[in-house]
């Protein structure tokens, strides 16, 4: 066995260190008979992912993540890419791991950052499906960062109910052709902030500010119940996420980076937005709302 290591962070998930980590094992000797144990966050199960859904043209990828990010999202549902300059994710495929391990311990050795980001994507479970759950998480979210409550029973809870959510809608649509899309709340706008801050916040901090706005874009165009935005924006700011821009960071350039997002059709920016807590728009046209540039504008000023 060897183990393949690589730089923390963003900037690692990039065809550079695909083609690196391929060349190390074909070097190696690594055939169709081997296997890939992805041991990390987001970024490690992504990248380890697409190298075992490329290896040889595919061998098996065991996930154990080791972020809260990556126990309740990253990890559960086979999507595996790499990143481009042009944007997150935009060179992938699905990649199912036989097993997913999740140590909830492992939450005892993350910076009180990160434990934090990992909560942007609990929020988006909540926010989709499940309105009990994100009342849940409001009310339990300061014991669940102490030093003590990562490793606790809540979080374990947590974990599962949020794996459980994710598991049935990926169960109900693998490769993102309806329903999975709803998994995409916050992620249109996040994704570009997060590519136009030079990847400086990380994943959930960015998802987070997309909630945010994507909730309030959902108010402003008439489509989801009034108050909605407010739920979102005060959970997020409970767990200590951001719910706006940092300083540097302005709407046009956000608007030209989602250009690039894979989520667009014909030209136009398609969203996944809620109705109410615990409930999605666009049943009846994909699961995605088309939003013109002109009313994007106006929530992203």
């Amino acid at each position: 066995m060897d183990i393949l290591t690589i730089p923390a962070g963003e900037s690692s998930k990039t065809r550079e260190t695909w083609s690196r980590l391929t060349d190390h094992m074909l070097a190696k000797g690594y055939g169709r008979d081997s296997a890939v144990i992805a041991l990390g966050g987001g970024v490690v199960g992504d990248l380890a992912g697409f190298v075992a859904a490329t290896f040889m043209r595919g061998v098996p990828v065991i996930q154990v993540p080791t972020t809260l990010i990556a126990m309740v999202d990253a990890a559960i549902g086979g999507k595996t890419a790499v990143d481009t300059p042009a944007g997150k994710n935009l060179v992938g495929t699905f990649h199912h791991p036989p097993a997913v391990i999740i140590d909830p311990h492992l939450l005892a050795t993350l910076p009180l950052r990160e434990l934090r980001a990992g909560f942007a994507e609990v929020v988006k479970h909540g926010v989709i499906v499940d309105e009990p759950y994100l009342r849940r998480i409001a009310s339990s979210v300061s014991e669940l960062l102490s030093a003590s409550g990562s490793m606790g029973d809540s979080m374990l809870s947590l974990i599962v109910r949020s794996v459980e959510i994710k598991a049935d809608v990926v169960s109900r649509d693998e490769r993102e052709e309806g329903l999975r899309k709803i998994l995409n709340f916050g992620h249109t706008i996040g994704h570009a902030v997060e590519l136009v801050s030079g990847f400086s916040l990380l994943h959930g901090e960015a998802v987070a500010i997309g909630m945010a706005l994507e909730s309030e874009l959902a108010e402003r165009i008439g489509l989801a119940q009034a108050g909605t935005a407010a739920t979102v924006a005060t959970t997020l700011q409970a767990a200590g996420l951001p719910t706006a821009f940092p300083r540097g960071i302005e709407g046009g350039s956000v608007i030209e980076a989602m250009r690039s997002d894979k989520k667009g059709r014909s030209g136009k920016m398609r969203f996944a937005l809620p109705l109410r807590i615990g409930a999605m728009a666009g049943a009846d046209s994909g699961w995605t709302v088309s939003v013109t540039d002109e009313q994007l504008r106006e929530v992203l000023a």
